[in-house]
């Protein structure tokens, strides 16, 4: 692993492709996002906790959609809590790739969703 150009983007491979396997070895669908979709803590708070599952079960459904590198991008920015420069690293891509591909990823999120282009979310704020 350390003789590869770029040792936290190989990683990051690894790391998809394990979780693959072992969900195809359970008889599960492959997917980072798949057990971030039942998380409770929120619901616990939410005034409205089957609307709020229904609305994180399609935010997840879309996010499974995205090309792979906008999905690399939204799982570390957004559901891993990496910051720009470490998402970066760990795709083995340039900080403004990471800040496009995330601007491209929300846009095409906020449509499949039926948002509007303009209506700022604070989430928009974060790159």
């Amino acid at each position: 692993m350390l003789g590869q150009p770029v040792p936290e983007a190989y990683a990051w491979k690894v790391v998809k492709n394990r979780t693959v396997d072992a969900a195809r070895a359970r008889g599960r669908r492959p997917s980072i996002v798949d057990v971030a979709s039942f998380e409770t803590r929120a619901l616990h708070t939410a005034v409205d906790p089957i609307g709020e599952l229904e609305e994180s079960l399609s935010i997840y459904q879309a996010i499974t959609q995205l090309p792979e590198r906008q999905f690399d991008v939204i799982v570390l920015r957004y559901r891993l809590g990496y910051d720009t420069a470490t998402t970066a690293d760990l795709m083995g891509v340039t900080v403004a790739g990471v800040r496009s591909t995330a601007r491209y990823a929300r846009r095409r999120l906020k449509q499949a969703l039926g948002l509007d282009e303009d209506e700022r979310s604070h989430g928009d704020h974060t790159n």
